[in-house]
């Protein structure tokens, strides 16, 4: 085969969160495993694929030291690269989709791709909470991937989000983070029980909570945060007889001795700081302070910053796990409080 006939089987994706080496790696092996390049076909040198699809050479060189790791890529210095081996296990092919990358959200993914190894290849993307992108990106691809893991978390318009999901087939699909309502058949799922997981938080932290009177939680009126978490506050606030308040702009909210706030979005925890060191307040004794999600940074802000959180590295090995096994379970990820100085 001409070498030059090779690109039409290369396709880099610039709306993509997956790196440009790894789609080009990934192209190629989808092409070897189709049977459309076969052993010591000739493949483009780094020169052409660098100009060819406007990429660096280090990412078109990287490509093929990935494939060379696979063992299905060869060189012989002077004349070029070549088909080494076509005789490759089936590879598993993830579409991983995912609401935001944050810090959290990235040890999910770097759990999920440690755990696959190169037993995967793994096309991964970010539709911004945005459901209008999140329904082209699983409409356009639903028939190409082994595994569909999807976290669907929405800002609006994704009421029917379970009807783009329940076209994928159930046996190649894992819901990842929450377990959508609507989605019907048998499938995995690795998942948080927001309700349950909030107030059985704010329960284990009661003897600390028991010297405020006042729980405030800040939750935005647009958030893709689910509208589960305020049952499982409100419930709790209820059993135990604390005044309670849904704040949706912690910058206009007055801050008053005896008042714990619980938040969910890093940049209101930082409003919420400097507000609090704008007051005579002492943070832990006048005024509580409880985040969400586990981040290293809350073990040293202001002493630390007691947290409620899942098992984010837990929740990407279980995912890989059930993927590995080709299992249709539903994971329920424990979630833990860290009490620190800040409650």
């Amino acid at each position: 085969m001409a070498r030059g006939s090779i690109f039409q089987f290369i396709t880099l994706d610039d709306h993509s969160a997956t790196p440009k080496y790894q789609q080009l790696a990934n192209s190629i092996i989808d092409a070897v495993q189709a049977g459309k390049i076969r052993k010591d076909d000739v493949l483009p040198s780094i020169n052409e694929l660098s100009f060819e699809f406007e990429i660096s050479r280090d990412t078109a060189e990287k490509g093929y030291r990935y494939l060379k790791h696979l063992g299905i890529l060869g060189s012989v210095p002077g004349k070029g690269f070549f088909i080494k081996n076509t005789e490759l296990d089936k590879q598993l092919k993830i579409f991983l989709l995912f609401n935001k990358l944050s810090a959290h959200k990235k040890i999910i993914y770097d759990a999920i791709v440690s755990s696959l190894g190169d037993r995967a290849a793994i096309d991964f993307y970010i539709y911004n909470n945005d459901y209008s992108l999140f329904k082209n990106l699983v409409s356009a691809r639903k028939d190409d991937y082994t595994h569909f893991v999807i976290i669907p978390h929405f800002q609006e318009g994704g009421e029917n989000a379970y009807e783009i999901i329940n076209e994928i087939d159930k046996n190649r699909l894992i819901l990842l983070d929450k377990n959508l309502p609507g989605v019907n058949g048998k499938f995995a799922a690795v998942y948080e029980n927001f309700e349950k997981d909030i107030y059985c938080a704010l329960e284990q932290a009661l003897p600390r909570l028991s010297r405020y009177q006042t729980l405030k939680i800040i939750f935005p009126e647009y958030t893709y945060f689910p509208k589960e978490i305020l049952k499982g506050f409100s419930r709790f606030c209820d059993q135990y007889a604390f005044a309670s308040k849904v704040v949706h702009d912690i910058s206009m909210e007055p801050i008053g001795k005896g008042e714990v706030f619980i938040n969910l979005m890093e940049n209101d925890l930082v409003i919420l700081i400097e507000r609090i060191l704008a007051t005579s307040f002492r943070v832990g004794e006048d005024v509580g302070v409880i985040s969400y999600n586990e981040t290293p940074l809350k073990k040293i802000i202001l002493n630390g910053i007691t947290t409620i959180s899942t098992d984010f590295q837990l929740m990407g090995e279980k995912t890989a796990e059930l993927i590995l096994n080709r299992a249709t379970e539903h994971v329920e990820i424990p979630f833990y409080l860290t009490l620190r100085s800040s409650l």
